[in-house]
């Protein structure tokens, strides 16, 4: 289960705020780690969030029982493999006007065939796969460790 994740963008406080729009939750400062970061929480049971820092920022390990300090790169890559399906109770219509409202890409994709996700590029870099409530039941129907070794056993 996962109860949050990073990520980095040029404008933490806009991309967590249309996070928390994709929820329907809320976006907050979010200053311990990195300065300038902030949080979309959803106000779920499972307290889910998404941590979201200046871009450039990396978190780095520390000596001892000290949290992990974030450092900023200034060559850091525009885009990053790392990327996040989330739920959303939001309609399809809904998540593509909030893409539309930022003036970010947004489009829909079948992945494998087997489940929809529209694709959201927050700030037209980082991917995150937003599920409404059919393309929710169709991952948790696909995405299983039985189903994944007969579709990809090749």
């Amino acid at each position: 289960m996962i109860h949050h994740l990073s990520l980095a963008a040029r404008d933490p406080q806009r991309v967590a705020t249309a996070i928390a729009a994709i929820w329907r939750g809320q976006a907050l400062p979010f200053p311990p780690v990195a300065s300038g970061s902030w949080v979309a929480m959803a106000g779920d049971a499972r307290s889910t969030t998404i941590e979201v820092y200046p871009f450039g920022s990396e978190l780095r390990p520390t000596d001892g029982p000290a949290d992990a300090r974030a450092e900023t790169n200034p060559a850091a890559p525009a885009f990053t493999a790392t990327h996040a399906a989330i739920a959303s109770p939001l309609t399809e219509a809904e998540v593509f006007a909030l893409a539309a409202r930022q003036g970010w890409l947004a489009k829909y994709c079948k992945r494998a065939g087997k489940f929809g996700v529209i694709e959201f590029w927050l700030e037209d870099r980082v991917l995150i796969e937003v599920l409404t409530a059919e393309m929710q039941a169709e991952y948790v129907g696909f995405v299983t460790p039985e189903n994944f070794r007969a579709a990809f056993a090749a």
